[in-house]
């Protein structure tokens, strides 16, 4: 680690269920001033049509990251070698999803002032949406790699609500924020609406590797499709807790029976190394239908693995 990179507090001076309550604990980004990655919460899940309580998964992933070490033997990357430091959390409304969206965007632009890329810890997935926003002001339209057990391109819900954590990626897709051509769904499982879902999705232009490629062809595989596809764009990689089965992740808020373990998770993500990471998200966690802190230990290890991602990305030319 640099002699200028402040890392996490040494395990040996202060022992992990001590010390601040930061991801990892990290420093903060007002304490180090500027960051390679800015860890950022987003407590918001007015957007959830089913089991509400995400709004309290930032703080659940914080706890959940107290055993984490800065160097992962399994892929040698040291995630924590440039600056990573914890930004805290936007304050949004949990009142008005338009005005809370905006504010998450708003918010999100001003951390990119100071920090490189941003990982959010979430909340529901209405909060991909505003992130996706500031990222592709930056980068340009963005490759997405969505992992989770739904397709979250649903039109509207009760009437015509158009933004939930079941529609972010439609309207980030009519509003041009994503490079359709190398887009893809990851992990989908679970019963439809409709055979219209699957065909409508595919109408927009993603790609779909659905849950059963896990055990048809295993992470290595499907690691390797990602990569092929997102090539050298820039990718904004969202990661709903969801796509993990209940047994490794029963605090969540449309638990879908059928899905991926978290060693299977971590496998493909590690198969990932080399993508251009523009930013990333981790949500979907509601710590009350947790134990044991199995879903946000699960949350956090992601994070962590995303981290690594940023470490071992591709040089920019």
């Amino acid at each position: 680690m640099g002699d200028d990179v402040v890392g996490p507090v040494d395990p040996m001076q202060v022992p992990r269920f001590a010390g601040p309550a930061t991801f990892a604990r990290l420093p903060t980004l007002d304490a180090v001033g500027k960051a390679e990655v800015a860890i950022v919460g987003v407590p918001f899940d007015s957007g959830v049509v089913y089991r509400p309580g995400a709004r309290f998964g930032p703080a659940a992933i914080r706890a959940g990251s107290r055993m984490l070490r800065p160097y992962n033997a399994w892929t040698e990357a040291e995630p924590f070698a440039r600056q990573v430091a914890d930004a805290g959390d936007i304050a949004c409304t949990p009142f008005r999803i338009e005005q809370a969206i905006g504010e998450i965007e708003q918010t999100a632009r001003q951390i990119a002032e100071r920090a490189a890329h941003v990982l959010a810890l979430g909340g529901d997935h209405t909060i991909a949406l505003p992130l996706l926003r500031a990222a592709a002001a930056r980068f340009g339209p963005l490759a997405l790699v969505h992992f989770d057990a739904h397709l979250d391109t649903w039109n509207t819900y009760f009437g015509g609500a158009r933004y939930t954590h079941g529609t972010p990626f439609r309207r980030a897709a009519e509003e041009g924020l994503l490079d359709l051509e190398r887009s893809v769904h990851v992990g989908t499982r679970g019963p439809q609406f409709s055979a219209d879902d699957l065909r409508s999705d595919a109408a927009l232009g993603f790609r779909l590797i659905d849950g059963r490629a896990i055990d048809d062809r295993g992470a290595a595989s499907i690691a390797s499709e990602i990569r092929e596809l997102t090539g050298p764009a820039h990718v904004y990689l969202s990661f709903d807790i969801d796509i993990l089965d209940p047994a490794f992740a029963p605090g969540t808020g449309t638990p879908e029976a059928g899905g991926w373990s978290s060693r299977e998770a971590i496998a493909v993500l590690r198969g990932l190394a080399g993508v251009q990471l523009a930013g990333a998200d981790v949500v979907e966690v509601a710590p009350a239908y947790d134990h044991a802190e199995i879903t946000s230990i699960a949350a956090a290890n992601i994070a962590y693995e995303v981290l690594c991602l940023f470490a071992l990305e591709r040089p920019t030319s």
